[in-house]
């Protein structure tokens, strides 16, 4: 089982930067919200566990079963719409109920899903990926658990996974072509989309034009906007060194309750008000050097597949780390995605985990010129 791997080549330095990542996360999870800091304890090791056995499990056979793991992101999926298992918050259906009073997200699981059956699947139809009709099927294949997102309704969510898959595609060797027109028509699209929100045209659903409204006009929707407002200012009041974690001070944006769930998605608020802009930016740059590994591992992996897999997980903890600080800094309307390794939340924690051990495998099956750098 262990005849191709080469332990020297074990990325050590990856799961350096993501337990650091993950220390600081539940540090500040702490800070926000106390009562949630051992889940996230929790959550680590298990995380740890998940990631070391799956990081000695060749990739390679795993994703031989592309169909079923293609199959099960459907059907987790599809179980959110089913009546007593489903779980709704907010308007948005997006949990499935475990026993036990367990909250279990299946977007997160299902983007590990996507990018481990689209490695295998682009790496068999490499040489016809440009063709009229393989682009088709691949649409459909990716349309399916975006319309399923996209129905709960979990809009950036489903943004983040189509840019994973799309990114993976461009990879494998899309056509710069399709590339250009793909990106020109989703700017467009966008434009559009705002331009309709600012008009009145019902291009959007309520929440999501109203959240661009927000955006755009804020001091026209404080009830909409002052959660972004108050995170910016939180992150403001923090300055160069913050105001240090746990702080109990009454001028604390956190301690004044004037951010909701700041334990989840507004996590980086917390972040640049009790740690600053030191602490925030190293918090960046380890999210960074996460992202700079898997793609470091792809360039010396031995098949597409193995470099595909890198690469879907250096964007999609990439893309929602970028889209996450994004909204909290007002660069973004506001949306409901988790700040990978570091917002509160056993089902994402444990999920990128697994998606990090298949990174960890394709590094110990590097190719071999690279033993003698």
């Amino acid at each position: 089982m262990f005849r191709n791997y080469r332990f020297k080549n074990y990325n050590f330095r990856l799961i350096i930067f993501v337990v650091l990542l993950t220390i600081q996360g539940i540090a500040i999870v702490g800070s926000a919200n106390e009562s949630y800091q051992s889940r996230q304890i929790v959550g680590m090791v298990l995380g740890l566990v998940v990631m070391m056995v799956v990081s000695f499990i060749d990739y390679s056979f795993l994703i031989t079963f592309e169909w079923l793991f293609y199959l099960m992101a459907l059907v987790m999926l599809g179980l959110v719409f089913v009546p007593g298992v489903g779980y709704t918050v907010g308007g948005a259906t997006r949990w499935i109920l475990i026993p036990g009073g367990l909250r279990f997200q299946p977007s997160e699981m299902g983007k590990v899903f996507l990018v481990l059956f689209f490695a295998k699947y682009l790496q068999r139809y490499q040489e016809e990926l440009n063709t009229m009709r393989r682009l088709v099927i691949t649409a459909i294949l990716a349309g399916v658990p975006l319309l399923l997102i996209v129905r709960e309704p979990d809009l950036s969510t489903t943004i983040v996974t189509f840019l994973i898959i799309f990114t993976m595609m461009f990879y494998a060797g899309l056509s710069s072509k399709i590339v250009g027109t793909l990106l020109g028509t989703i700017f467009g699209g966008a434009f559009f989309g705002i331009f309709g929100t600012i008009h009145n045209f019902a291009l959007l659903r309520g929440y999501q034009s109203d959240r661009i409204l927000a955006w755009l006009f804020p001091e026209r929707y404080p009830d909409k906007s002052r959660q972004q407002m108050n995170s910016i200012m939180a992150i403001g009041s923090g300055q160069m060194f913050g105001k240090g974690l746990g702080n109990e001070g009454v001028d604390s944006v956190k301690n004044g309750n004037y951010i909701p769930e700041p334990h989840t998605d507004f996590i980086f608020a917390v972040a640049g008000e009790e740690i600053g802009f030191i602490g925030s930016t190293v918090l960046i740059i380890l999210m960074f050097a996460v992202v700079i590994a898997c793609i470091h591992t792809a360039t010396r992996a031995r098949d597409l597949s193995g470099k595909l897999i890198c690469i879907g997980m250096a964007s999609l903890i990439g893309y929602q780390a970028f889209v996450n600080i994004c909204v909290v800094t007002g660069l973004f309307p506001n949306t409901g995605l988790p700040l990978p390794f570091v917002s509160y939340g056993l089902t994402s924690l444990v999920t990128l985990y697994f998606g990090i051990g298949f990174v960890l495998n394709v590094s110990l099956q590097a190719k071999k010129f690279y033993e003698v750098e």
